[in-house]
Protein backbone atom coordinates (compact mmCIF):
# COMPACT_ATOMS: atom_id res chain seq x y z
CA UNK A 1 0.00 0.00 0.00
CA UNK A 2 2.70 2.39 1.25
CA UNK A 3 4.89 1.47 -1.63
CA UNK A 4 2.46 2.96 -4.31
CA UNK A 5 2.66 6.65 -2.39
CA UNK A 6 6.45 6.29 -1.82
CA UNK A 7 8.52 5.05 -4.66
CA UNK A 8 12.03 4.86 -2.51
CA UNK A 9 12.34 2.12 -0.15
CA UNK A 10 14.48 3.57 1.49
CA UNK A 11 12.49 6.36 2.20
CA UNK A 12 9.75 4.03 3.09
CA UNK A 13 12.47 2.31 5.58
CA UNK A 14 14.10 5.03 7.34
CA UNK A 15 10.32 6.25 7.80
CA UNK A 16 9.29 3.06 9.74
CA UNK A 17 12.48 3.20 11.91
CA UNK A 18 11.96 6.65 13.02
CA UNK A 19 8.50 7.15 12.94
CA UNK A 20 7.32 4.38 14.64
CA UNK A 21 9.14 4.75 17.83
CA UNK A 22 10.13 8.19 18.01
CA UNK A 23 12.80 7.63 20.30
CA UNK A 24 14.79 5.55 17.98
CA UNK A 25 18.27 7.11 17.15
CA UNK A 26 20.05 5.97 14.52
CA UNK A 27 23.51 7.03 12.39
CA UNK A 28 24.03 6.59 8.63
CA UNK A 29 26.97 3.68 8.99
CA UNK A 30 24.44 1.84 11.17
CA UNK A 31 22.14 2.44 8.86
CA UNK A 32 23.79 1.02 6.09
CA UNK A 33 24.28 -2.29 7.75
CA UNK A 34 20.90 -2.73 8.62
CA UNK A 35 19.26 -1.66 5.44
CA UNK A 36 21.43 -3.79 3.58
CA UNK A 37 22.07 -0.68 0.48
CA UNK A 38 24.61 1.85 -0.12
CA UNK A 39 25.62 4.64 2.53
CA UNK A 40 24.90 7.03 -0.57
CA UNK A 41 21.08 6.05 -1.13
CA UNK A 42 20.45 6.73 2.42
CA UNK A 43 22.21 9.92 3.06
CA UNK A 44 20.26 11.24 0.02
CA UNK A 45 17.05 9.93 2.10
CA UNK A 46 18.25 11.24 5.08
CA UNK A 47 19.23 14.67 4.09
CA UNK A 48 16.14 15.02 2.21
CA UNK A 49 14.05 14.12 5.46
CA UNK A 50 16.29 16.17 7.27
CA UNK A 51 16.36 18.97 4.88
CA UNK A 52 11.89 18.86 5.13
CA UNK A 53 12.34 19.41 8.75
CA UNK A 54 10.97 15.91 9.25
CA UNK A 55 14.37 14.68 11.29
CA UNK A 56 16.66 16.04 13.60
CA UNK A 57 20.28 15.44 13.96
CA UNK A 58 23.04 16.30 16.29
CA UNK A 59 26.41 15.32 16.54
CA UNK A 60 28.10 12.85 18.67
CA UNK A 61 31.77 12.79 18.57
CA UNK A 62 32.21 11.86 14.47
CA UNK A 63 28.77 10.62 14.42
CA UNK A 64 25.61 12.21 13.09
CA UNK A 65 22.39 11.00 15.32
CA UNK A 66 18.79 11.29 13.77
CA UNK A 67 16.12 10.94 15.28
CA UNK A 68 12.20 12.18 14.09
CA UNK A 69 11.36 15.67 14.48
CA UNK A 70 8.20 14.60 16.99
CA UNK A 71 7.26 18.50 16.21
CA UNK A 72 6.78 18.44 13.21
CA UNK A 73 3.20 19.29 11.59
CA UNK A 74 3.22 15.81 9.97
CA UNK A 75 4.70 13.61 12.76
CA UNK A 76 1.43 12.38 14.13
CA UNK A 77 -0.05 11.88 10.64
CA UNK A 78 2.97 9.88 9.48
CA UNK A 79 2.92 7.69 12.54
CA UNK A 80 -1.06 6.83 12.15
CA UNK A 81 -0.15 6.01 8.39
CA UNK A 82 2.71 3.41 9.30
CA UNK A 83 0.43 2.06 11.80
CA UNK A 84 -2.03 1.40 9.34
CA UNK A 85 0.67 0.17 6.98
CA UNK A 86 1.98 -2.29 9.51
CA UNK A 87 -1.93 -3.42 10.45
CA UNK A 88 -1.10 -2.19 14.48
CA UNK A 89 -4.43 0.02 14.36
CA UNK A 90 -6.25 -3.33 13.91
CA UNK A 91 -4.43 -4.86 16.78
CA UNK A 92 -5.80 -1.65 18.59
CA UNK A 93 -9.38 -1.57 17.12
CA UNK A 94 -10.08 -5.40 17.44
CA UNK A 95 -7.64 -6.72 19.77
CA UNK A 96 -6.49 -4.14 22.71
CA UNK A 97 -10.01 -2.36 22.96
CA UNK A 98 -12.20 -5.42 22.81
CA UNK A 99 -10.20 -7.03 26.22
CA UNK A 100 -11.11 -4.23 28.48
CA UNK A 101 -8.77 -5.05 31.43
CA UNK A 102 -5.66 -3.93 29.81
CA UNK A 103 -3.71 -1.46 31.47
CA UNK A 104 -0.72 -0.71 28.86
CA UNK A 105 0.63 -2.04 25.45
CA UNK A 106 4.03 -1.81 24.63
CA UNK A 107 5.10 -2.64 21.39
CA UNK A 108 8.60 -4.77 21.15
CA UNK A 109 10.78 -6.41 19.01
CA UNK A 110 11.58 -5.19 15.41
CA UNK A 111 9.05 -3.12 14.83
CA UNK A 112 10.02 -0.64 17.90
CA UNK A 113 13.67 -0.47 16.82
CA UNK A 114 11.96 0.56 13.49
CA UNK A 115 12.48 -2.53 11.55
CA UNK A 116 9.88 -3.98 9.10
CA UNK A 117 8.64 -7.61 10.06
CA UNK A 118 6.10 -10.15 9.43
CA UNK A 119 6.02 -10.80 13.66
CA UNK A 120 4.43 -8.33 15.43
CA UNK A 121 5.92 -8.65 19.12
CA UNK A 122 3.53 -7.16 21.75
CA UNK A 123 3.39 -6.78 25.67
CA UNK A 124 0.52 -6.74 27.87
CA UNK A 125 -0.23 -5.51 31.11
CA UNK A 126 -3.55 -5.80 32.91
CA UNK A 127 -6.02 -8.92 33.70
CA UNK A 128 -6.44 -10.12 30.33
CA UNK A 129 -8.11 -13.27 29.24
CA UNK A 130 -5.76 -15.58 27.48
CA UNK A 131 -8.27 -17.65 25.59
CA UNK A 132 -10.17 -14.63 24.51
CA UNK A 133 -7.11 -13.12 23.46
CA UNK A 134 -5.85 -15.55 21.77
CA UNK A 135 -9.20 -15.81 19.43
CA UNK A 136 -8.88 -12.06 19.11
CA UNK A 137 -5.39 -12.10 17.48
CA UNK A 138 -6.22 -15.17 15.06
CA UNK A 139 -8.73 -12.82 13.49
CA UNK A 140 -6.70 -10.02 12.85
CA UNK A 141 -3.40 -12.33 11.61
CA UNK A 142 -6.20 -13.29 8.74
CA UNK A 143 -6.66 -9.35 8.55
CA UNK A 144 -3.53 -7.76 8.70
CA UNK A 145 -1.39 -10.88 7.09
CA UNK A 146 1.38 -10.80 9.80
CA UNK A 147 2.22 -13.10 13.07
CA UNK A 148 1.32 -11.40 16.29
CA UNK A 149 3.34 -12.23 19.21
CA UNK A 150 2.72 -11.39 22.52
CA UNK A 151 3.55 -11.62 26.30
CA UNK A 152 1.32 -10.85 29.55
CA UNK A 153 1.76 -9.84 32.88
CA UNK A 154 -0.04 -8.55 35.44
CA UNK A 155 0.25 -5.14 36.90
CA UNK A 156 2.24 -5.95 39.77
CA UNK A 157 4.46 -7.54 37.48
CA UNK A 158 4.97 -5.40 35.36
CA UNK A 159 6.82 -3.06 38.09
CA UNK A 160 9.30 -5.84 37.81
CA UNK A 161 10.01 -6.24 34.58
CA UNK A 162 13.69 -5.79 33.28
CA UNK A 163 13.59 -4.95 29.69
CA UNK A 164 17.30 -5.78 29.54
CA UNK A 165 16.04 -9.03 29.26
CA UNK A 166 14.14 -8.61 26.34
CA UNK A 167 16.56 -7.20 23.88
CA UNK A 168 14.89 -4.31 22.91
CA UNK A 169 13.40 -0.85 22.99
CA UNK A 170 9.74 -0.92 24.12
CA UNK A 171 7.51 1.48 22.77
CA UNK A 172 4.27 2.32 24.52
CA UNK A 173 1.80 1.60 21.89
CA UNK A 174 -1.42 2.10 24.46
CA UNK A 175 -2.25 2.73 27.60
CA UNK A 176 -5.75 3.06 29.42
CA UNK A 177 -6.84 6.73 29.89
Amino acid sequence: MIETLISSKTRIKLLLKFFLNSQTTSYLRSLESEFGESSNAIRVELNRLENAGMLCSKMQGNKKIFQANTGHPLFAEIHNILLKHIGLDHVIENVIKRLGKVDKVFLIGDFSRGMNSQIIDLVFIGAIEKAFLIRLIEKVEALIHRKVRYLIYSSEEFVDIDWSKLETQPFLLWARD
